[in-house]
Parts: C-alpha cells; structure tokens; sequence
C-alpha cells in the first residue's frame, strides 16, 4: 500500500479497560472468551464454525476454533451460539458532524459525537471522514485511543482543498498540517459543467506537496480521464467509481500497480434521485430505527418529489449509476482492490443504514458476499492505512465486532440482523445516550 499513508496517533500498547455501566464485560473481568459463533474474519478465508474469540483489555489475544484455543481460567465467557460474529464495518469515504436533519451548516462536538454512535450502533465501527471536518472533529479523533471508547473511530481530512494555482496549493496543503489531518481530500470535478475543474498542474501541487507532508491524498472523480490524471500525479485513494464510461485497461493498470483502492460510494448517485419518489426503504425497520420522522415527511413532500423528478443532475446520475455499478465489478474482476465507502452524511445520506444499502448495492453489481465483507473490513482498513490495528479479527487487533443472528454469506441483507456491535471490547449502548 502507499508508503504515505498513515494515521494520525500511533498504536497504542494494551491498555487496561475502563468501561462504562451496561456497555462493557462485566465489572473486574479483565478477559473475555466469546464462544461458539461462526466467525467471517475479514481477511476471505473460510469461516471457524464453531470460533473462540479471546479479548483482553480490548485487544484481540486468540481467535480459533473451539477445542484448539485454550480459554484461560477466569476469563469470562459469553456465549454466541448460533450467531455470526463479523468485524466492525469501515467506511472509507464518508462524513461526519455537518449536517442536522435535511440541513447543513450545523457542525458541533454533539453532532460528531452523535453521528458516531448512530454508525456505532449500525455496526459501522470506524468512519474515514474526507472533507468539511472542523477542530471538534479533530479533537474527538484525538480522544478516541481511550480503552472506554463506545462509539465509532473517525480519521479527518479537514477542509476539502480547492486551490486554484500550484502556489495557492502548497499553501492550503501547509494550513492542513495545523490539523495533524489524516488525509487531504481535493475534487477534479466540473460539477455537470457548473464551475471550473481543478487543472493537473495545481492537483498536482496538492498532492506532491501532501506527500512532502506525509499526509496522503483521496481525489473526487467522476470521469475516466481525470481517475488517470489523479493516478499519474500520485493520488492515494479514488474516492468515488468512474461514472462517465466503462473503465479501460489503462486505469486498471494504473490501479494495480500503484494498489490504489477504489471507494464506489454507489448510494451516493443514488441518494441524488430516490427521493423523487417514496423510496422502498422508508418501510424498513432497521431504518426506522434510527431516523426522525419529520426528515421523513419532509422527504416525501409532494413539491420536493417533483423537483427532484425534474432536476437536471438527479436525472444524470440515475442514468450514470448502471455504468458505475458495472465498473465495480470490472475492476474487482481484474484484481483492482475494491473497498466500501458510501459519501454518506450529506443531507439524505443517513449515516450507518446507507453503508448497509451500499453493501447491497455491491451485491447487485454482482461482488459475492464474502468480497462485500472483505471489501468492507480487512480490505477497507489496508485502503486506509489503519491494517495494523483494525479491520479483521486476528490476535494483536482491536476488538472491534458486530454479532449477527443470522449469516451474511447467505445474504449480504443478514448484516442488517446486528444483535450487538463491540468496539475496543466494549459493548456499543443500544440507544444515544
């Protein structure tokens, strides 16, 4: 993977565990052995039916099949029979803390902290934010290698830089070092011919100047011809699928030999015209469970339908979304490495159920369920630079997991059936708190 990526705050040695009431093992246990689940580990090897998982101060000590790991004496079992147990779900491209309701502009340490535990409770335990965060949400990433933490990881990008010549670019690229940022995020985008595009030479400037930095660069694309260009200048993760024609032996060349990852962020061109009509999953409860009623009626207000049913750009994109989807699978056929990421948090992007729709999304451009759970664990938290402690369950990891009722292999559907979700060791709360 790019030797720039990296992260903002090292790994930490094994801390001792500090929970809080209702969301941790139980009071003086110091480890847990979780018994008898099937366990899908995020690296694409065959499950362990029945698994033993051993957690220690929130760090994964031993992870097998029953019989073969010896569960220490006074450790603490919970039993998991029957369950599927998966890693945290990582998002590398989504967005945190701006948006309240329908509306931007509200960016707050309570709506970061908020956000986070909606994407905790849907089983999305680290979110890779590129672009609009503010101080708060530096400051809550730099809080959260506490052995207590509950609520999802967020790695910070700042502001989205839009220079407009190579000098404005190392300028703004310097500002982000003030941030102690974890990545740089720039758009080579014309917005359906609404404003000027980034030109090579300046997104150039960004990204030899972030490198220079230490501190790697996700590019907004759409188009063939600029995924190549942000490549060829050195870009360490494209953020969204090529949207304007079918990949080409080019780019995935590109691709491959720089192993630069992909985000699709499918939901994205989806959320730009679902709401024409009453989307399908407004009856579902698992989304219901965490929306506010009044951004539903809102949504389905008769004159924003018909906006939306006539607006130039929502129509473009429904008509782009096939060739998007079709160039997911191209490039994970050719050995491209695919990793889930949704743009998700904008207005109508609902934080943790559209990184479940995306999923789903995956499925129907024709990935199997065990390339989705890669694509969306071990894979995403190598795309990301965050390999070496999260992403798949093996000894020396996070203990970051989700515990599910029924097997995602069967349907990707089945990791919306979360019967708890664990981060550091310690249970997510069923509810904001």
């Amino acid at each position: 993977m790019n030797a720039f990526l990296r992260r903002a705050t090292p790994v930490l040695a094994i801390l001792t565990a500090v929970g809080c009431e209702g969301t941790s093992p139980a009071e003086g246990a110091s480890m847990q052995a979780y018994v008898g689940a099937r366990l899908i580990d995020g690296t694409g090897t065959t499950p362990v039916d029945p698994a033993v998982i051993i957690v220690q101060d929130g760090v994964l000590q031993a992870v097998g099949p029953v019989g073969e790991v010896e569960i220490p004496e006074g450790a603490e079992r919970i039993d998991l029979s029957d369950r599927t147990v998966i890693p945290g779900l990582i998002n590398t491209h989504g967005h945190v803390g701006d948006v309240r309701g329908l509306e931007s502009g509200n960016y707050s340490r309570e709506n970061v902290l908020e956000q986070l535990g909606r994407f905790a409770r849907y089983g999305v335990t680290t979110v890779v934010s590129l672009g609009d965060d503010q101080e708060a949400g530096v400051q809550i990433r730099d809080e959260q290698d506490d052995p207590a933490l509950d609520r999802a990881r967020v790695y910070v990008a700042g502001p989205v830089l839009n220079p407009s010549s190579p000098e404005e670019a190392v300028e703004q690229v310097q500002r982000l070092t003030e941030w102690n940022v974890d990545w740089a995020k720039i758009r080579i985008d014309s917005n359906l011919g609404a404003s000027d595009k980034m030109a090579p030479e300046v997104y150039g400037a960004v990204i030899d100047e972030a490198h220079r930095q230490g501190i790697p660069v996700a590019v907004h694309i759409v188009e063939l011809a600029d995924a190549k260009g942000a490549l060829e200048a050195g870009a360490d993760l494209i953020a969204h699928s090529v949207r304007d024609q079918l990949v080409d032996d080019e780019l995935i060349a590109l691709l491959r030999q720089q192993r630069v990852c992909l985000a699709p962020t499918l939901t994205r061109e989806l959320s730009t015209f679902v709401y024409g009509s009453r989307p399908d999953f407004f009856d579902d409860p698992f989304f219901l469970g965490e929306v506010d009623p009044a951004v539903l009626e809102e949504l389905q207000d008769p004159e924003r339908q018909r906006q939306t049913q006539e607006s130039r750009s929502a129509q473009y994109w429904e008509d782009q979304l096939p060739v998007a989807l079709e160039n997911v699978k191209l490039l994970s056929d050719a050995g491209v490495t695919v990793a889930m990421g949704t743009d998700s948090g904008p207005a109508g992007r609902f934080q943790g159920y559209f990184e479940h729709l995306e999923l789903e999304m995956m499925a129907d451009a024709g990935l199997t369920p065990m390339q989705i759970l890669v694509a969306s664990t071990g894979d995403a938290a190598t795309c990301v630079g965050l390999e070496e402690e999260l992403g798949t369950l093996e000894p020396g990891k996070r203990a970051d997991f989700v515990v599910l009722t029924s097997n995602p292999l069967d349907d990707i559907a089945n990791t919306r059936t979360i019967e708890s979700v664990w981060i550091n060791g310690n249970r997510v709360p069923d509810e904001d708190p």
